[in-house]
């Protein structure tokens, strides 16, 4: 059954770095409930990167640059705060951690919708949002990406505030994402977490990612961006609440 679970968060991954990247937190999800929780974010983030790399090739051309110079540079002080975090906790407070970290994201991304109606556009400038946005979104998605692999919702946010359309979107993410989890790389291996259980696991999974990505090639062009917000959202919303719960 394990290894069920684990097989359907592998083709999760492939998919959402090729089509709705918001699956991820499921993903992440499903790892942390079949896996030892601290094991579930190494092996996950081997598999991540797996997805990171064919998306790049995939997206590459069209990710914006303007963006990812806004965020990156905030997302190393949320590195090191998730790194020290991982070495503190047990594994329930982990899972636990990530379900309110979910759903916090999932709130505010709910939030801004609302109130999106009302609120004029001087939010951002440019296409790019305010530096103080950015700053905040880059330490967030930093701490989260690090402690959970579940930056997904905060990243998905901070693109949606720069009205970024869904092939922008894939291929910010794309670069954003392939980045940052190899930096992480060094940090996991430092608290010890790629064991052999998790190498091999993850090792055995790779092949499912990939078949994940192409599946999400073949339906990311049929699908509107209203339905790519939607299903983006729930992913997040059903990710929170099964770790949250079970």
């Amino acid at each position: 059954m394990e290894w069920i679970v684990l097989g359907v968060a592998a083709l999760i991954v492939g998919i959402s770095k090729t089509s709705f990247g918001g699956l991820g937190s499921l993903a992440v999800a499903l790892f942390a409930l079949a896996m030892p929780t601290k094991e579930s974010t190494a092996a996950a983030l081997i598999l991540l990167i797996t997805g990171d790399v064919v998306a790049v090739l995939r997206y590459r051309k069209a990710a914006d640059w303007r963006l990812l110079r806004a965020l990156l540079p905030a997302v190393i002080p949320g590195l090191l705060l998730g790194a020290w975090f991982l070495s503190l906790v047990d594994d329930l407070v982990l899972k636990r951690s990530i379900g309110w970290l979910l759903l916090a994201f999932v709130l505010i991304q709910l939030g801004w919708q609302l109130m999106a109606s009302r609120r004029p556009a001087a939010e951002a400038t440019d296409g790019v949002p305010h530096r103080a946005l950015s700053i905040g979104a880059g330490v967030a998605a930093g701490f989260t990406t690090m402690a959970a692999n579940a930056a997904g919702p905060v990243m998905a946010l901070y693109l949606q505030l720069a009205k970024v359309e869904k092939l922008r979107f894939l291929g910010t993410g794309a670069w954003y994402f392939f980045i940052i989890n190899l930096t992480k790389v060094p940090l996991s291996a430092s608290l010890g977490l790629f064991t052999p259980t998790v190498l091999t696991t993850a090792a055995a999974l790779i092949p499912v990612v990939v078949v994940g990505t192409f599946i999400g090639m073949l339906i990311i062009g049929r699908i509107p961006q209203r339905a790519f917000d939607i299903i983006t959202l729930l992913a997040s919303v059903v990710a929170a609440g099964a770790l949250l719960v079970l």
